[in-house]
């Protein structure tokens, strides 16, 4: 039986442990021991059954995988490793020109092997590290908060105990951990650091030395789900909101369940979407849904949860399981491992008809009633980028402001990164050749034009 943890000092506990402790999906790590260590130490181990680890370094819990699991072929595996290092040799052209094959490579699995490498060209890491040379030892060399500190210190033994890197207390696994999550604070120290934030950096650093797993988890953290780990919960919260009524779209008979019980999402969707699903799907699933996840962004995690509760609450015969509010919390709780199969999983999410453009609609009805009830949010949601085609024409508009004022010389202040906006400061047209312009299509009395002296796309205001 695993031992629970008593509840930490309400000064010290963090956002994502407060709202677990609501909802109840902060378990109690099974294999334990008493005091809450890792299994890492020799004492520890020679008191268990030693196994093996297993081919993803897990040496046991809910996440160990049986090597029964399906192996693909070796010609098959390195045909696709061939590919993949074709596309990093000319990576730009790619996302520009063949986006979706890119996609598509990414929902079929990157190779073990190039992961590391994909995860940074996809959520351009490898570029924000070679612009930030030295930035991540200098953070280090920092003195940093002792509030942040503390709990970072306490939140170490907890990342995955049954993986051979974070098993040993103090090991260089946790060590790593300590330095990227201590440099983050230092780096957003209008953040801080948020516990979420700590199976995140720890999935990363499985796969990639610290100094790139950190900006990786800049990239999440500020690009992929922005405020996500800030104070006071608002993205996430909002996010619930929008889950709910896509689920509402989607599965109606499992919403209805959870309005029937007053199951509000962020009860059950919290660790979900801030961990990524790095705690609560087998392994082999959670690699699959990073590659997703770093390619096409944040829809992925929404697909996901989804289809999981169209699994697990999807029929009457699942809802007969369920019956009451405490039958179904501890259901979306404990997913058990063994119900969730790989290829199944990715299939239903690809097929999924929930887009970008959906939730960015869905999100701003959310907003308008947010600040209805709630008042202003703090938080950005127009700041989420849709990732990495979105992250890449992000990069490119910065590059043409910076690169010696493109835009200068139209009379009208420098627009700022993010979005273009239509501008009639830009350029306005009032002769009749307006058929003249070279058109890339219409949209709500705005013409987006490309113009030969500018290689970027402008937004035109044109009065039509």
């Amino acid at each position: 039986m695993p031992v629970p943890r008593s509840q930490p000092a309400p000064d010290t506990m963090s956002y994502l442990e407060s709202a677990s402790l609501m909802s109840g999906t902060l378990e109690s790590l099974s294999g334990l021991g008493e005091d809450g260590s890792s299994v890492g130490s020799d004492s520890e181990i020679n008191g268990l059954v030693i196994r093996r680890t297993d081919k993803y370094g897990f040496l046991g819990g809910t996440q160990y995988s049986e090597a029964s699991e399906k192996e693909i072929r070796v010609d098959v595996a390195r045909q696709r490793e061939m590919k993949w290092l074709d596309m990093f040799s000319s990576w730009d052209k790619w996302i520009l020109r063949r986006f979706q094959k890119v996609k598509l490579r990414c929902r079929k699995g990157i190779p073990s092997s190039l992961r590391a490498k994909a995860w940074q060209l996809l959520s351009n890491s490898s570029e924000l590290l070679e612009s930030n040379q030295g930035k991540f030892e200098e953070l280090e060399r920092e003195q940093g908060d002792p509030k942040w500190l503390d709990i970072i210190e306490k939140d170490l033994h907890r990342q995955f105990p049954f993986h051979e890197m974070f098993a040993a207390r103090g090991g260089h696994g946790q060590q790593d951990l300590y330095r990227i999550l201590k440099a983050y604070t230092i780096y957003r120290p209008d953040e801080g650091y948020c516990q979420a934030q700590a199976p995140v950096a720890a999935v990363l650093l499985m796969h990639m030395p610290a100094e790139q797993a950190f900006w990786c988890l800049v990239q999440i953290c500020e690009k992929y789900l922005p405020g996500y780990y800030s104070a006071g919960l608002e993205a996430i919260q909002l996010d619930g909101e929008i889950f709910f009524s896509l689920l509402r779209r989607v599965c109606p008979m499992a919403y209805r369940h959870l309005k029937k019980f007053k199951i509000d999402p962020i009860l059950y969707m919290t660790e979900w979407f801030m961990c990524i699903f790095s705690r609560t799907l087998p392994w082999s699933c959670v690699l699959r849904v990073w590659d997703m996840f770093f390619c096409e962004g944040v829809k992925v995690v929404f697909r996901v949860g989804l289809v999981l509760l169209k699994q697990m609450l999807g029929s009457v015969d699942k809802l007969r399981e369920v019956q009451g509010m405490y039958e179904t919390m501890e259901r979306l709780r404990n997913i058990p491992t063994d119900t969730v199969k790989e290829d199944l999983l990715i299939q239903e999410v690809i097929s999924l008809p929930v887009t970008e453009s959906l939730i960015e609609r869905e999100c701003n009805i959310q907003v308008r009633k947010w600040r209805e009830s709630r008042g202003e949010l703090t938080h950005q949601p127009s700041r989420r980028l849709h990732g990495t085609r979105a992250i890449f024409e992000y990069k490119r508009r910065a590059a043409s402001i910076s690169s010696g004022g493109s835009f200068s010389f139209l009379g009208a202040p420098v627009p700022p990164p993010g979005p273009l906006r239509a501008s009639s400061n830009l350029i306005h047209f009032t002769t009749a050749n307006k058929q003249d312009i070279p058109l890339l299509g219409r949209h709500a009395g705005f013409i987006y034009c490309r113009l030969s002296f500018i290689d970027v796309c402008l937004c035109v205001y044109v009065p039509l």
